[in-house]
């Protein structure tokens, strides 16, 4: 009897190590999305030392703001997408933030034609792209157009 009340008691302190373990991996993984994942941005069509500079320059425009974090650039021949994380004390601002993005981005790159989103999806697509460009298999064709459907998403998001 007494063994098997010994049994019990280190099957329950198993349990409840395991179940402790568990937990944190659930922790991280919450973690992740406001983790920085800093990605270079990328130029779609025929790169050039200007169009990189320009996307350089966009990408410090944008992570200027206080409000956000993270910042993912992907440059078309026609339009540039910007992608961005707000903190999570900003969350309630996106709205207008996302406005004040816009303009500025239009006040120091008039020639541009620009696409901003502050939604989660769109950031993780635009870092998905970024990781395929660096691939030499993927030409700019399917580039260009996944650009196109990523621009798309956003107006439908709005």
């Amino acid at each position: 009897m007494i063994k098997c009340v010994r049994h019990f008691s280190v099957i329950l302190i198993l349990t409840f190590i395991f179940t402790g373990c568990q937990q944190k991996e659930d922790d991280e993984s919450r973690l992740a999305l406001i983790k920085t994942t800093d990605p270079s941005p990328t130029v779609v069509e025929k790169t050039t030392y200007k169009d990189a500079e320009i996307a350089e320059k966009i990408k410090e425009t944008v992570l200027s703001k206080k409000q956000i974090y993270d910042v993912a650039i992907v440059k078309g021949d026609s339009q540039i997408l910007v992608a961005y994380k707000v903190k999570h004390l900003y969350r309630f601002q996106m709205k207008k933030l996302e406005k004040s993005v816009k303009n500025q981005l239009k006040k120091q790159f008039p020639k541009e034609k620009f696409t901003v989103s502050s939604d989660y999806k769109v950031f993780l697509e635009a870092v998905k792209m970024n990781e395929k460009m660096k691939d030499a298999d993927y030409d700019e064709k399917k580039a260009s157009k996944r650009l196109k459907t990523l621009i798309k998403m956003t107006k439908e998001l709005t």
